[in-house]
Formats: structure tokens, sequence, C-alpha cells
């Protein structure tokens, strides 16, 4: 049995091995991001789940456990829910498992962890997690530690080596930490090779002021999940609805110009006609034009935007 026999699925905190992924080798992580180190943990998991003839897997918790243990919200998503799930079925697996996490798997130990939740509930024939995952009751449980206990418990277990954040061997990392402070600096080019593939949202496009149709440049509006912290700024975009791509010029801010008000991605999508309002849709981000600035009056922001359009093509088309 292949990875490419099954049908992607999300579970939601079963309580027994799901039909489709029993015997399935998990990947362990919150893989936020979905980054070069995230994908090296579920490429291995793949390679594991072929060698032994069973489905691959993700198990990831919602919500973040930083965010339960503090009480509020404290991570910055660069992947919330949706979008992670869209990164994560391109990489090929056959499912993600979501666990609640609440107050009754943040006491159990690493050992109670394995043998409930993994073997018990999942019936996991194997595990992979990078070199730097913690689990259990206060993180006490090493990557050691899950060879160890998991091992006795039967699965297979594999630890992934860190992946470096360039390609000169550096001692750094690939961490979601860098990839968010990328995103918030409005560094793309340094996110897209960290993450090793366009940063991207997904949303549904809801009705705004209609103030960029009366300019001639009407937008797809979409609200960002409120963890997510990306540089406020215009950008050359693509946005992908119903199996097709356009290209595109989007703002992400608050319109300083013309209402200062809560956050907001408008994106004008170019030769395009139709109508966008409820649709789900995906605005891929490639490169960074220049942040966000207050006009003197609509005529000298409408220069820009014109100016802004020209420079999205010319960098899209050469990509």
């Amino acid at each position: 049995m292949t990875a490419a026999a099954h049908t992607f699925q999300i579970v939601h905190d079963p309580q027994v091995p799901p039909t489709g992924l029993r015997g399935a080798v998990y990947a362990l992580g919150n893989f936020d991001g979905v980054h070069r180190g995230h994908q090296a943990v579920i490429g291995e998991a793949l390679a594991l789940a072929r060698q032994l003839g069973k489905p691959c897997a993700v198990l990831t918790f919602e919500p973040h456990p930083a965010d339960f243990l503090a009480g509020k919200r404290v991570v910055e998503r660069i992947t919330p829910p949706q979008a992670q799930a869209r990164a994560l079925e391109r990489l090929g697996i056959d499912g993600v498992v979501v666990l609640n996490f609440n107050a009754e798997i943040a006491k159990l130990d690493a050992e109670t962890f394995i043998a409930e939740v993994l073997v018990k509930r999942l019936g996991a024939s194997g595990i992979v997690a990078g070199y730097d995952y913690h689990f259990g009751k206060g993180r006490q449980g090493t990557p050691d530690a899950l060879k160890e206990i998991g091992q006795r418990h039967g699965l297979s277990v594999h630890i992934v080596a860190k992946v470096a954040a360039d390609a000169n061997g550096s001692l750094d990392a690939v961490h979601s930490s860098a990839v968010r402070k990328a995103l918030a600096e409005g560094d793309m080019t340094l996110a897209g090779h960290l993450l090793g593939h366009d940063f991207f949202v997904v949303g549904e496009v809801i009705h705004g002021q209609a103030l960029g149709r009366t300019l001639g440049f009407p937008t797809a509006n979409l609200e960002l999940d409120p963890s997510m912290h990306v540089a406020h700024g215009i950008y050359a975009v693509r946005l992908s609805v119903d199996g097709r791509t356009y290209n595109g010029v989007a703002s992400y801010g608050r319109r300083p110009t013309v209402d200062n008000g809560a956050p907001l991605l408008e994106v004008f999508v170019f030769d395009f006609s139709g109508d966008l309002y409820g649709k789900t849709v995906e605005v891929t981000f490639v490169a960074w034009l220049r942040p966000e600035l207050k006009f003197d009056g609509l005529d000298p922001l409408m220069v820009q935007m014109r100016k802004d359009e020209a420079e999205a093509r010319a960098i899209l088309q050469a990509s």
C-alpha cells in the first residue's frame, strides 16, 4: 500500500485509529509554516511508511500548545489550519490528525502519551520527529526518550537531524521563528528560501468599501488570521481560485490614505472580471514592492497604484 492509494483526509480528535490511517507512520510536530525542516521530517516519514507498506500522516495539535498553556494567543501563525492543511497535502501524505490540546493531554507524561495516544488511539506503526522535538508533560520527553519508549512499544522511530538555514552549512537551523521574522520585515525572498515555497494565505473573499472599484482597481478583500504578522505593504502576488491562477498586486495594511482601519489584504487581480465574493482563494506572495504609505489624497494614490501594477506585472512575468 502506498501513499498514492489514499485520499487526503483531515481527522479531528479521533478516539480510535481513523479509517484509512490504521497503522500509519506519523510525523510529529506543530509544523507551522511547513518549512524545509518540517519537510525533511515528513519526507523521512513518507520513506518509512513506504518501507513498512503503511499510510503516512502528520499528528499536530489545536490550539497550539503554547497558546493553550499561556491561556491566550502567543504564537504568530505562519500557516493557520486551512493553509497548513494545503501545504501538508502537497507533500503527498495521506492525512492530518489534529488532536485537541487540552488539560488532559497537557498532563500526560512521555510514556503515557506514546502508549495511550500514539499506540492505542492512533494505532501508529512508526513515528518520525525532528532533532529538537519535545513532548509530554512540561515538554520533558526528549528525542532520545521518544526513540527508547517508542521502540519499547513496538514502534519504528526515526529522529531527523536539523536542516541548515543556508547552503553553506550554517549552524543555524531552519526555524519557524526565522520565517516569522522574515514575514514581519516583508522579506519574501528569505521567507521563501526558509519555507522551500512561496508564502501563501488562504481565506474567503469578503465585501469591502468598494473604493477600489470606484478608482478602477476592483479588489478581492481578505481578512488574515489575527495571529499572522505580515509586513504592511504592497506585494506582487498570484491568486488561485477554482483551479486557475491569476497574477495580481496586493496591499496589506490599514489603508492610511483612506480610513486607517483594521488590517485587510486587498488583491487587484489582473485581467479578471468574475465575481469572487464568498469564494475561498489562495494568495501567494511573490515579491515585496514597497511599504504602505499615506498619500495626500486619492489622486496621488491612484498614480502610485498604476506604478505598483506595472512593477508587479513585470516581476510576475519575469518569474
